[in-house]
């Protein structure tokens, strides 16, 4: 048993090493990642300081997807107590760890600010109910570099593309050339403009767009997260009790998986990323702000073809166009298997490996600006 857990060992190491391959691709050390993670001491963060903010956007991987319970491979029960990685989740008694210096608020909502929902978990970092998401990683990875409060602020939902419902202000309309799937023929399609009120997500130049059927405009969820993200800063003491005021430091996303069914989207995801970074700046306040960008796990680098290698071409050209600024992790190797619209099959590793890879970049990132 003691032998294949070993093996396992060297196989996630190899995998984080793999992700260290170009300087385009993160700028996380291997240190900041092979190290094994101190246990959490329970004490509470250095309250003199502000809050650091890092806020979490994307879709429905940026949720809670990863299983905690189980006897078999893949669930965090398993990762934990039968292939002994992780150790740092849990204490000598086995109970999971829980850290007082990081604070992990959700909230999430359908469409604009007046959407249906709602903050959904605010609390200190913990494992608590039947699912996990990237914020665990995410937050042992600042928790332990900052002496600051860390608040994890994730405000996003499922089903959502960064060409069309998450598409931000100052996006303007865009000609893409492209194959049409039933002709074979070139077309070019046009990709709306930030508060463009039109029906579908991209259409044919020369067409005269549809209005939409619903309360619909490119780039509504955008607004609606940013919003609800603004919602819960403004009553810092409810979401990290004793906070003397805070500074957004930081943006990581993870997505793509809608825009890989539009080629239009696809062609433009990287220019639509700098925009997007472009505008959360300005929103909070935050012209120093850093972003880490995830590829999809399942998209190779070297083997990837048509949307697929629009997307992942697009983010690795977002991050050489912000040295120093951005980061953008890839994914596949850290990734167990299974794809992003199926959430990975839940593998916990997936969820934790990405998490711990994306908040090691943020590190990496925060150290550069000292």
């Amino acid at each position: 048993m003691m032998l294949s857990v070993r093996i396992l060992k060297m196989k996630l190491v190899n995998q984080f090493i793999s992700i260290l391959s170009a300087a385009i691709l993160t700028v996380a050390s291997a240190s900041t990642l092979l190290a094994e993670l101190p246990d959490p001491d329970g004490k509470p963060a250095d309250m003199g300081k502000p809050v650091k903010v890092f806020i979490i956007m994307g879709q429905s991987n940026t949720l809670e997807m990863g299983k905690v319970k189980g006897e078999k491979e893949g669930s965090l029960e398993y990762a934990v107590q039968k292939e002994k990685l992780y150790p740092f989740m849990v204490d000598e008694a086995g109970a999971w760890t829980k850290r007082m210096d990081v604070r992990n608020v959700h909230t999430q909502g359908s469409g604009g600010p007046d959407g249906r929902g709602g903050v959904r978990r605010n609390d200190w970092l913990t494992v608590s109910g039947n699912k996990i998401g990237i914020e665990t990683g995410i937050g042992h990875q600042l928790g332990n570099a900052l002496d600051a409060p860390v608040l994890i602020l994730k405000s996003s939902i499922g089903n959502r593309s960064l060409g069309w419902d998450l598409l931000p202000p100052g996006s303007p309309r865009h000609e893409v050339e492209t194959l049409d799937k039933k002709t074979g023929k070139k077309v070019t399609l046009v990709t709306p403009a930030h508060n463009d009120e039109v029906r579908y997500p991209s259409w044919t130049k020369g067409e005269v767009p549809e209005p939409p059927k619903h309360n619909w405009h490119a780039g509504l969820q955008y607004v609606g997260d940013v919003a609800r993200a603004k919602a819960v800063l403004k009553d810092l003491e409810k979401h990290y009790p004793g906070g003397k005021g805070f500074e957004v430091a930081g943006f990581l996303w993870w997505q793509g998986d809608k825009d890989r069914y539009n080629a239009a989207h696809s062609a433009m995801y990287g220019k639509n990323l700098a925009q997007l970074f472009k505008a959360l700046r300005k929103e909070f306040n935050a012209p120093k702000a850093k972003m880490v960008v995830a590829t999809l796990g399942q998209t190779d680098k070297d083997e990837a073809t048509g949307n697929e290698k629009m997307i992942i071409d697009g983010m690795f050209a977002f991050g050489k166009a912000y040295p120093g600024e951005a980061a953008v992790v890839y994914t596949h190797p850290l990734s167990m298997g299974s794809s992003s619209n199926a959430h990975y099959g839940g593998n916990a590793k997936t969820y934790m490996n990405v998490g711990l890879g994306m908040g090691a970049a943020m590190v990496e990132l925060l150290k550069g600006a000292k």
